[in-house]
């Protein structure tokens, strides 16, 4: 009887600690420029990116016509004087790509074909994320306050049942 009380009392506190969920993030997708299909030179791109937080893992989505434009991924020289020759990735698929961001660094990206002279090149500082984010620093998108409540309220009903266990 004392091993089986054992065992069920290692099994709760595993199932426990398994519940109990760091809080931090989840990815986010960035649409650059804000909306759906703005990936244009009519955007500004600097002043919206001014306003985003990066981190690693997040996403990035351009909504463009692939017809009339590209993303390519350059690097800070290239961003900086609009050279769209070697660059280091071409991200244009279909007009609704997505891109990963996987390091914690700066990224460029710009539109060849001559409209990066037109604004339409990115610059996107991406932080590491930290464990002890405060709201004030993410988006209401990124915050999950109902998965947290309900994995500590899970937790502190297995914590519950455990102390059962003991005293039985």
């Amino acid at each position: 009887m004392e091993v089986r009380r054992k065992i069920i009392l290692c099994l709760l506190m595993t199932i426990t600690m398994g519940c109990y969920k760091v809080e931090g993030r989840e990815p986010i997708l960035h649409r650059v420029g804000g909306g759906r299909y703005t990936w244009t030179p009519k955007a500004n791109f600097t002043t919206w990116s001014s306003h985003e937080n990066f981190y690693k893992g997040d996403w990035l989505y351009f909504g463009f016509d692939k017809l009339v434009h590209n993303v390519l991924e350059v690097n800070k020289t290239n961003y900086e004087n609009c050279i769209d020759t070697n660059f280091i990735k071409n991200i244009t698929k279909g007009g609704r790509d997505v891109v990963q961001l996987l390091e914690a660094r700066t990224y460029y990206y710009l539109c060849g074909r001559g409209f990066c002279f037109q604004g339409m090149k990115i610059a996107v500082k991406v932080k590491e994320p930290t464990l002890q984010l405060s709201p004030s620093t993410l988006p209401n998108k990124a915050l999950n306050s109902t998965r947290i409540i309900n994995t500590k309220l899970i937790g502190f009903l297995i914590t519950v049942l455990i102390m059962n266990v003991c005293v039985i």
